[in-house]
């Protein structure tokens, strides 16, 4: 590379160096705060990730570039998923700032680690390389660990940071043994040029299939899916309650758009998802596996979510089954489908975030994260009560809510691809169905179970009211102004193409 094509590129990587620049800044300014005044970093924190996020939506992706020798992609996706991303860490730095689990300690290097994770959710978004589609993973993967840790006197956050390491570093392992021998069979690390060496159909089908299985381990471990699932309960129980609010959404979201962009690009026959009709490569039909996977997630996290009387516990278990949701829409894999996957993460990270805001708000008021506890919540606590019954129905899919919208649009891309994905439909109807009874006990608890009131009405702070109330409200009204956040991931299915 010379000098030109290097200043090139970096004029194309301006929302990651302000962010650098935003992720120095906070280190250097928390050197000079005491322990009681180190809450300051995080709104410098905040605030330099809103002006990252104003960068992202000003920056041009009407024309898809490669960076770096093609290491990162510049496009219309990844642009998409930063934002995201950025949101849904502003929304978490928000309600940190309420959070009793993190008060009367020095929190500075909290919302540091919070901004490398967003990072290295940027460059995972973006990553079209091997080596960079790992390293980026790992830098996601250890921010996590360390967050999911950070109450470090606690020894539930400790079996949480350990299991989630013992998990990662295993499936990590596998992740990379499945890129070395893919990287052995092409001579390439390259995803496109991965996609020109399969395509010329020498590939042993028994050898490719081991390569796919051990890629869906690495990728599967990061969004969650059954049989990968395994650390999700425990991390989200034992992790700060803010910290896992953002891991059943953020990383979630990176997870997919890695997924969607390897696979249907390295294993498409055309290599090129724009495209509105397209085949996987000879021997590779990887639509079966992904869909038997989100079959298992969606089963596996409702049936054992029905059984959880934590509400954390619970939302962790369904947020393995909305992965198994948003994997129908990988399974369909052509525009339509990507489209829904993307308003289908935008969504979720409203309704999880509020409920899990909620429940954030519901242990501090009345120090209880179970579900028996929430009894005439409603009345004890009227504002709260009416939006985490508006969460809770739009996790389930019910009219006139958003994640009814959601599904429609995930159900409607496997109706229109043909009648061999009506089956996958099917299934997923049946999920929803079965996830009513478990959402519906929140509700229940709330509103539908008489105690006598022996304290005052409850009202949550200003900041928190506001907060929730603009997560939940685009939940009800979005539709109705002809639905701008489809649009915009209709738009945002532009890929880089090499």
């Amino acid at each position: 590379m010379n000098l030109n094509q290097i200043m090139t590129d970096l004029s194309y990587f301006i929302p990651e160096l302000i962010l650098t620049g935003v992720l120095l800044l906070v280190i250097l300014f928390d050197l000079f705060q005491k322990a009681e005044t180190s809450i300051r970093s995080g709104y410098l924190a905040m605030g330099g990730l809103a002006l990252v996020t104003l960068s992202l939506l000003g920056q041009d992706v009407s024309i898809s570039r490669g960076i770096f020798t093609n290491m990162l992609a510049v496009d219309g996706f990844g642009n998409f998923l930063k934002v995201l991303v950025s949101v849904g860490a502003i929304l978490v730095m928000w309600i940190s700032f309420n959070s009793n689990e993190l008060k009367n300690r020095r929190v500075g290097e909290y919302y540091v680690l919070i901004l490398t994770l967003v990072l290295g959710m940027y460059f995972l978004v973006s990553a079209t390389h091997l080596l960079s589609i790992y390293i980026s993973l790992e830098m996601v993967s250890i921010m996590s660990y360390l967050l999911s840790g950070y109450l470090k006197e606690e020894m539930r956050s400790n079996e949480a940071s350990i299991k989630y390491v013992v998990f990662g570093a295993f499936s990590s392992g596998i992740l990379l043994y499945g890129f070395s021998l893919l990287y052995g069979l092409t001579g390439s690390a390259d995803i496109y040029e991965i996609q020109a060496a399969l395509a010329a159909g020498t590939a042993s089908p028994a050898l490719m299939m081991l390569i796919l299985i051990m890629v869906l381990v690495g990728f599967g471990y990061k969004i969650a899916a059954v049989p990968f699932h395994f650390w999700t309960p425990d991390v989200y129980e034992g992790a700060p309650a803010p910290i896992t609010a953002f891991l059943s959404v953020a990383p979630k979201a990176a997870g997919f758009a890695i997924i969607i962009r390897f696979f249907n690009v390295a294993l498409s026959s055309a290599g090129n998802p724009n495209l509105e009709a397209w085949s996987t490569l000879e021997n590779m039909n990887w639509q079966a596996v992904i869909g038997v996977l989100s079959i298992l997630s969606m089963t596996v996290g409702n049936v054992i979510a029905l059984q959880q009387s934590n509400v954390k516990r619970m939302l962790a278990y369904s947020s393995i089954a909305h992965a198994g949701y948003m994997l129908l829409g990988v399974v369909v894999a052509d525009q339509t489908g990507i489209a829904a996957v993307l308003y289908y993460a935008a969504v979720y990270m409203l309704m999880n975030l509020g409920a899990f805001f909620v429940a954030i708000h519901v242990k501090n008021a009345f120090d209880t994260e179970d579900i028996e506890d929430y009894k005439a919540l409603g009345y004890r606590a009227p504002v709260l009560g009416v939006i985490m019954a508006i969460f809770m129905f739009s996790l389930t899919g019910l009219p006139p809510t958003g994640g009814f919208v959601a599904k429609f649009y995930i159900f409607r891309s496997l109706i229109e691809y043909g009648d061999m994905y009506f089956w996958l439909a099917l299934i997923g109807l049946i999920n929803g169905v079965i996830s009513l009874y478990y959402y519906m006990r929140v509700v229940k608890a709330m509103y539908f179970t008489k105690i006598e009131l022996q304290e005052n009405v409850h009202h949550a702070p200003v900041n928190i009211t506001i907060l929730l109330s603009a997560l939940a409200l685009p939940l009800l009204f979005a539709w109705m102004f002809g639905d701008p956040l489809s649009a915009y991931a209709q738009n945002a299915v532009q890929f880089f193409i090499k």
